[in-house]
């Protein structure tokens, strides 16, 4: 293949990847707490970088943790952050960090997100349960009180570094240095009751950003026909002269 029809095919793979984003952001529009995905792409000098490098290529993708609108839904079992911070949760080989709100508390008492994960409790470091079956009132700091008595308090944190967190599913983080970045206490941050934080997509620029990545997609599938083309007729030529 020449060089006309490995940059186009090489365009095609980032554009791919790009598509594959867009798609997941805008299936979640309606997830509480998710933040939605972009793609960086590198700028290489062809003069220093390889052949390879010099590619058009998606580098690495990265998170937009700015916060969504918080919605009203005036349900005991949401709980939202207003300010930088993520909830912890229990997770299967960790903790967890998460700014979906949407609560569940199960048969044991164990308050959990809508995955499943089990809220942790600021002082113990234990999943919070409460008593089955009776009303809880969430503070703006995070208490939690069953009966006028504190039961619990969610631990919430912040990081210095939000990029070294990698997405577990939809909503969740995992912590990927925690050596250098290790959680701290969310300061600055107040826990509300009965509402959602939405999802931070632009539905509006997220759709336009798909038709114009698909466009991007069709022209450089041309490109690769016009290379393959070229090929044959080059290699017709050949046999031409050579017969």
């Amino acid at each position: 293949m020449d060089s006309l029809g490995i940059a186009a095919a090489s365009g095609l793979r980032s554009r791919i990847q790009s598509l594959d984003l867009l798609a997941n952001n805008l299936a979640n529009t309606g997830t509480a707490g998710f933040k939605r995905d972009t793609e960086y792409y590198g700028v290489f000098n062809p003069e220093e970088a390889t052949d390879e490098e010099a590619l058009p290529m998606v580098q690495r993708q990265w998170t937009d943790f700015s916060q969504g609108t918080l919605q009203v839904t005036a349900n005991p079992t949401d709980i939202a952050l207003q300010g930088s911070g993520f909830f912890v949760v229990k997770g299967a080989s960790g903790p967890l960090y998460t700014r979906n709100g949407s609560l569940n508390t199960q048969r044991d008492g164990t308050l959990t997100t809508s995955e499943g994960y089990p809220l942790v409790d600021a002082t113990s470091g234990n999943p919070i349960k409460l008593t089955p079956g009776q009303p809880f009132n969430i503070d703006s700091d995070g208490s939690i009180t069953q009966n006028d008595v504190q039961v619990a308090k969610l631990q919430v944190v912040q990081f210095p570094n939000q990029q070294a967190l990698n997405k577990i599913g939809n909503a969740c983080f995992q912590n990927t240095d925690i050596k250098k970045n290790a959680p701290k206490p969310a300061t600055d941050v107040q826990v509300q009751q009965g509402k959602l934080e939405g999802s931070n997509v632009p539905v509006a620029e997220a759709a336009m950003h798909l038709v114009g990545v698909m466009r991007q997609f069709e022209m450089l599938q041309k490109a690769v026909g016009i290379s393959g083309e070229m090929d044959l007729k080059s290699i017709q030529e050949v046999a031409r002269v050579g017969s």
